[in-house]
């Protein structure tokens, strides 16, 4: 079928449409929007050269007669983090059955790059926004909530004016010491991320708890060291002080199993052995913490459900969440001993 093209070099529009099918624009329109009030032969018709001309329908102008975009935001700390991968796929899937469309942005812990992320969200017309805080104050988001709505990722909410999504990060840090106390270890490094993200400030806490509640003085048992970069040369990078302490630590705790990876590479290249001289257990049990040449010991959070759970959050928020229905969604942490810990069995073990 012979038709007419648009102007060269420029997508075909529905007035282009129209006029190679004979019909009128509000024709057109009510085929891609209400194809039942057509006839047959002209929608067929209608479609055939549409789809010779190669039209793509206008998103944002359905979504503006709509009354709503089909978009939310999502704001990371580190998309480089498998974490909020795995995250990110288990709410693109529940978003997908809404038709709702995921637009996913890092902040790498920065939070004016944050700001400037959530601006240009909202210019985009998304109906809310996922955050994972880079900072603990959170004073400008609940500001920034009043004009599109906020979910928080992996803190508590403040208020009643937002939802949140997270696991116990007081209860994974708590996990991890006790196992390692059980093992016989009582000189523990934990290699952590800035107290100003709340995750970090909470694992933290579930140590000195867990140490605490086991008689034992957090201050001398516990070697805390921060490092800025979440990622494998961070935690490298940390096991400088960790070895030249005049008592080294038998165990190391990561903030992050990529914390954990690079702390690993480390102890190898400085030929100390895993766990025989130093166990290491990370946090998250990403995908290739089994799959390491010595498995990594690990804190598990549900990443892909905790993504869906996120999703409905938002979801909710798409539709008019009022205050008192805000919720805060948490999930509770599993520890998954494999053999960087030295277990008992040398099996793979959930433990609640």
């Amino acid at each position: 079928m012979a038709t007419e093209s648009s102007e060269s070099g420029a997508r075909a529009g529905i007035r282009d449409v129209a006029r190679a099918a004979g019909v009128s624009i509000s024709t057109v329109s009510n085929v891609l929007n209400k194809p039942e009030m057509v006839a047959t032969a002209t929608r067929e018709r209608v479609e055939a050269i549409a789809r010779e001309l190669g039209y793509v329908p206008n998103a944002s102008a359905r979504h503006l007669r709509a009354g709503g975009n089909r978009c939310v935001g999502a704001v990371f700390l580190d998309l480089a983090n498998p974490y909020y991968t795995e995250l990110a796929r288990g709410m693109e899937d529940r978003l997908a059955q809404d038709d709702c469309l995921l637009i996913v942005c890092s902040s790498d812990k920065d939070p004016a790059r944050e700001q400037r992320y959530l601006k240009m969200l909202r210019e985009q017309g998304v109906q809310a926004i996922l955050v994972t805080p880079a900072e603990d104050d959170l004073r400008e988001l609940e500001e920034f909530g009043r004009g599109t709505p906020v979910v928080l990722l992996d803190r508590p909410r403040p208020s009643t004016s937002m939802c949140s999504v997270h696991v116990d990060d007081v209860a994974g840090g708590a996990l991890a010491t006790r196992h390692l106390l059980t093992q016989g270890h009582r000189r523990i490094a934990f290699i952590n991320g800035p107290h100003s993200i709340h995750a970090c400030a909470d694992r933290a806490e579930g140590m000195r708890t867990a140490l605490e509640g086991a008689g034992l003085n957090a201050d001398e048992t516990l070697v805390e060291v921060t490092t800025a970069l979440l990622n494998a040369d961070g935690g490298e990078a940390a096991l400088g002080p960790i070895l030249a302490d005049k008592n080294p630590p038998t165990a190391v705790f990561c903030v992050n199993d990529l914390v954990a990876l690079g702390v690993i590479r480390g102890l190898r290249r400085s030929g100390v052995r895993i766990p025989d001289d130093v166990a290491v257990i990370g946090y998250d049990d990403v995908e290739f913490a089994s799959m390491l040449a010595t498995p990594l010991t690990s804190i598990r959070q549900p990443q892909y459900q905790l993504g869906r759970a996120a999703a409905e959050l938002l979801l909710a928020e798409t539709a008019g969440h009022t205050e008192h229905q805000h919720r805060d969604v948490l999930f509770q942490p599993e520890l998954v001993v494999r053999e960087t810990s030295r277990p008992s069995r040398r099996r793979t073990v959930l433990i609640p």
